[in-house]
């Protein structure tokens, strides 16, 4: 087990002035912001930058250098505010103002209210399928961690399946993808979207998620190809991207296989006591470098 490692906002960048080549020199704010755009699209969660349901995520994802930002539905605090007209509207203000886009949407207070037992979380997924559209982004990611979890679970599987298939027919129509993301393996997960039998279900692939359960993601990933890998994320427990566990490079060349062209979308990777803004910085400049390196 690697020893975690502390970093002082100097360390961070020159972790990421390492990372980036010999020679080079990690861009300031705005050069960065600069690099928007080409190659990869590259976001970041909005609970991960510390602005879980708040539309200052579009602004502060502009100052960071991102292309956009993955928005949560909401929580039960809120009453998944993002269904509202209103909130919409903000959004998407606020999106055009900063020069970013909503990727994707996600609805992680599934892991707390699960999807395969909660009566209400049907309302929010098919509900998230509307806001979506309404937003002008295609994927919302579900989550079954926590409470939710399905590994192991045969009946809360089924009854996932048994929901989805319902489901399944609005978000084809609307072009809509529902993206499971979970413990699950590569062939778990086949094995839900075979019985959904729909194109409108795929695999939200979270890296290091997959790695922590030990399975080999970059097998997986070549395995499950663009056809059920809706979006990804680049994610790190702990670590700067590329100082951790996920060897990004080879994640490069799997995504070149499998012709991958979502969004990608970071997640975690902050060290303990690195301020966020410090660790976004730097994971984004070091993902821009792996990924469109040719």
């Amino acid at each position: 087990m690697q020893e975690s490692k502390h970093y002082s906002r100097r360390q961070v960048l020159k972790s990421s002035l390492a990372l980036a080549g010999a020679g080079a020199f990690l861009p300031a704010w705005d050069a960065l912001a600069s690099t928007r755009g080409r190659g990869y699209n590259i976001g970041a969660c909005d609970w991960s930058i510390g602005m879980h349901s708040k539309v200052e995520a579009m602004a502060l994802a502009e100052k960071i250098g991102l292309d956009g930002v993955q928005v949560s539905l909401g929580n039960v605090q809120n009453n998944m505010h993002l269904r509202v007209p209103e909130v919409q509207k903000a959004y998407k203000q606020a999106a055009k103002k900063h020069k970013v886009k909503v990727s994707s949407l996600a609805i992680g207070e599934l892991n707390n209210i699960p999807y395969k037992s909660a009566p209400q979380t049907e309302e929010w997924v098919s509900d998230s399928i509307d806001v979506a559209k309404a937003m002008g982004c295609k994927v919302v990611l579900l989550a079954f961690f926590g409470e939710g979890d399905l590994k192991g679970d045969k009946a809360g599987t089924a009854e996932v399946i048994r929901r989805l298939k319902k489901v399944a027919p609005k978000a084809e129509k609307a072009g809509v993808i529902l993206g499971i993301e979970s413990w699950l393996s590569a062939d778990e997960h086949l094995e839900i979207i075979n019985a959904v039998e729909s194109d409108s279900v795929r695999v939200y692939y979270d890296v290091a998620n997959s790695n922590h359960m030990g399975y080999d993601i970059y097998e997986e990933m070549e395995r499950l190809g663009s056809k059920y890998i809706c979006e990804i994320h680049a994610k790190e427990n702990g670590y700067l991207l590329g100082q951790g566990k996920v060897d990004f490079d080879r994640v490069k060349t799997v995504l070149n296989r499998i012709d991958y062209k979502g969004w990608v979308i970071i997640e975690g990777a902050v060290p303990q006591d690195t301020a966020m803004s410090d660790a976004y910085q730097a994971n984004n400049a070091y993902l821009r470098k792996v990924l469109n390196r040719s």
